[in-house]
């Protein structure tokens, strides 16, 4: 499982789709987290706003070290993979992430992302994600999954532009969005 997250975790990985009404549009580069990204992405996640959808509050540095080093050694479950990336905006530094979850056999994966309130509106979540799920797909991963909070209009964009589509399911206040992908 190892080598088929470090497949997934390729930084500079882009859209191949990446277009936005016809203006060519930056490819998003995405970096794996390391325990040096911890005070960065402190600051980037520091905006209690973050959490108005998903409840809890902003990661100290300490605690953004603890989790960057779990990350790195991946699922103590040797059938779920962990599919971790920071976002690097435009101007080099970091914006936020996007994760995955890979499971069944490697043809599952649940997504989730978070873009700093500074970097949100430029479209950095969906083409972070978009890039995430193509590279997913290749991977082997051919079924998407997302729980969005039903208020949260930006969320539910970037899944929609995923691919994905609402369930009537609901999970811990959140809706459950469900996509295919191919290769």
């Amino acid at each position: 499982m190892e080598q088929k997250a470090a497949a997934y975790a390729r930084a500079d990985l882009e859209d191949p789709e990446d277009q936005e009404d016809g203006a060519e549009v930056a490819p998003v580069v995405l970096v794996p987290p390391a325990v040096e990204h911890a005070e960065a992405m402190a600051g980037v996640l520091a905006d209690p706003a973050l959490y108005a959808f998903t409840g809890g509050s902003p990661p100290d540095v300490a605690a953004l070290r603890a989790r960057y080093a779990r990350q790195a050694a991946g699922s103590p479950d040797p059938s779920v993979t962990w599919v971790n990336l920071l976002i690097v905006a435009e101007e080099g530094e970091f914006a936020g992430y996007v994760q995955a979850t890979v499971t069944e056999a490697g043809r599952r994966a649940e997504l989730a992302w978070v873009v700093g309130t500074a970097w949100q509106g430029r479209g950095l979540a969906r083409r972070a994600v978009g890039a995430l799920a193509h590279r997913l797909a290749l991977g082997g991963v051919r079924e998407l999954v997302a729980h969005v909070h039903p208020r949260h209009l930006a969320s539910r964009s970037v899944a929609r532009a995923a691919g994905l589509t609402p369930t009537l399911l609901m999970v811990d206040g959140e809706q459950r969005w469900e996509g295919r992908v191919a290769p």
